[in-house]
């Protein structure tokens, strides 16, 4: 069915984001036009501020609004201990657990062969920086337990190992094939306590 040039451009739009399809993005579509001017107003000004007023962590790399990011100048976390997660929500997941205290850092992505995604793709180079500027015992791999997951870690593994870093990586709590950011905080406890070292 063809619809007005405006909505189909919105449906096109809500099409982009990740898991919506063209009926979902048409079901929002329409539902975002039956919102009050009120309510698409303030959902656009916080479409725009997070987009504007976001930033990655120089440090990190997690998505922040000041830099560095609140958890690189908390003085009151373990610094030395980093996790090495995928994206800024595995951070965020590794939060609510409440039980690990150290610092983190975000790569931005995985190294992926198959899809042309080298170590130089993703935020590894502040990674090996950060390690030679600080008193860092453990580096803890949190990827997610995929092939590129694997790859990746193994990689890390591979280059800190000479450093005498001590490198672990998350116990087999969580399920192959699954993303950390929707494990619940119980598998994530039990896989940050019960990880190995590589």
């Amino acid at each position: 069915m063809l619809y007005p040039t405006p909505i189909a451009k919105l449906i096109e739009s809500f099409s982009k984001l990740p898991g919506i399809g063209i009926k979902t993005a048409t079901r929002l579509a329409f539902y975002t036009i039956g919102m009050s001017d009120e309510d698409v107003n303030e959902f656009a000004k916080n479409l725009l501020s997070a987009k504007r007023e976001l930033t990655y962590c120089s440090v990190c790399g997690n998505l922040t609004d000041d830099d560095p990011c609140n958890i690189c100048t908390d003085a009151t976390r373990d610094l030395s201990t980093i996790l090495v997660v995928e994206e800024s929500k595995d951070v965020s997941a590794m939060e609510k657990i409440q039980e690990y205290h150290g610092l983190y850092h975000v790569l931005h992505g995985l190294i992926s062969p198959m899809n042309g995604v080298s170590p130089d793709d993703i935020n590894l180079k502040t990674l090996i920086t950060r390690l030679m500027d600080t008193e860092v015992k453990e580096v803890i791999i949190a990827t997610n337990a995929t092939a590129d997951g694997e790859a990746t870690s193994m990689y890390i593994s591979r280059v800190l190992k000479p450093a005498g870093i001590k490198v672990t990586r998350l116990a087999r709590g969580l399920a192959v094939g699954s993303d950390i950011e929707y494990a619940d905080e119980v598998t994530l406890l039990r896989a940050i306590e019960n990880r190995t070292e590589l």
